[in-house]
């Protein structure tokens, strides 16, 4: 199952990724929707093999996720593999600089089932995939904006 969104951003891409690559600011954002997150390596900044580990709850079931930062190339693009009991997502992010103060990010995502219980998981998905598609851009969309905020006043 694959997703894709795009957004364009005013600001220029070298922000833009950085601001992307701020990933105490992603961690504390995690955490405050009740997940828990714990970086397990690549605590000096933005290079391939930084990884965490997450547990939440979904569907009322404890479930641990193991993120890894598979590719670097700043400022054109990251790459992040996640992995579960049942299932394997990956996850690219690409930015291309439509100009000098505007930047396109593109993101996108797959995710593979391993086991059956995963299988009916994605299955579910899948029924509610354009809900799930019109959230996944709302969402970018939403950061994006915060972005040119961010850019815009420094912060």
């Amino acid at each position: 199952m694959q997703f894709s969104a795009r957004e364009d951003i005013q600001a220029p891409v070298n922000a833009v990724f950085e601001m992307f690559a701020d990933f105490e600011r992603f961690e504390r954002m995690a955490m405050r929707r009740g997940i828990e997150v714990r970086r397990l390596s690549g605590h000096m900044g933005v290079v391939p093999g930084t990884s965490w580990e997450t547990e939440f709850r979904m569907r009322g079931k404890p479930r641990r996720v193991e993120i890894n930062m598979a590719e670097c190339d700043p400022p054109t693009h990251m790459r992040f593999e996640a992995a579960s009991k049942g299932m394997n997502g990956s996850t690219r992010v690409e930015f291309l600089a439509l100009s000098l103060r505007r930047t396109r990010l593109t993101v996108d995502m797959s995710l593979s089932a391993k086991s059956l219980p995963a299988r009916l998981l994605l299955q579910s998905l899948r029924l509610g995939q354009s809900r799930f598609r019109r959230q996944f851009q709302a969402r970018l969309s939403e950061f994006a904006r915060e972005m040119e905020e961010r850019h815009l006043h420094g912060s």
